[in-house]
């Protein structure tokens, strides 16, 4: 499945359900867990409310990257990852990002915060409802890819 949409800051974005159909290298990671029917979240000082995620580094592949992540935002350790899909973003320099979900196997209360106020965790009914969400949750491909994460992941 492929769909395109424009997200609310204007960027048309591509989504797909298959690795690499755009021939853009993901260099960013997204991970969409859920530990209880409760989804793993993190605040952004800046963007509010959002699926941990960012940057691929040097010399690290996007697994790692989705669990280093992970890990920095929110305290909660990744085991196994299974591949949903991957999106790209139409801006002045295009980026692809990689979408991930995992099983949540360890939640360290006392890691040390990085870039985000840490981990968040809401029911399904309390996502839906949350106004603090970021731009990046309230658009249709995210709200595909929590569908496909509800249907699909163990």
């Amino acid at each position: 499945m492929m769909m395109t949409y424009e997200d609310l800051k204007g960027a048309i974005v591509d989504l797909t359900f298959g690795p690499n159909e755009y021939g853009i290298e993901a260099r960013h990671v997204l991970l969409i867990a859920r530990d209880r029917e409760r989804w793993l979240l993190t605040k952004h000082r800046q963007r509010g409310i959002e699926f941990p995620g960012g940057k691929v580094e040097h010399g690290e592949t996007v697994e790692d990257a989705v669990r280093r992540e992970a890990y920095e935002e929110t305290g909660v350790k990744i085991g196994s990852l299974s591949y949903i899909g991957e999106y790209v973003v139409h801006t002045e320099r295009p980026f692809c990002k990689a979408v991930y979900t995992g099983e949540i196997v360890q939640i360290d209360e006392t890691y040390p915060l990085y870039e985000t106020e840490g981990a968040i965790w809401l029911t399904e009914e309390q996502l839906k409802k949350c106004s603090r969400l970021s731009f990046h949750m309230k658009d249709r491909g995210m709200e595909q890819l929590i569908e496909w994460v509800k249907r699909y992941a163990k």
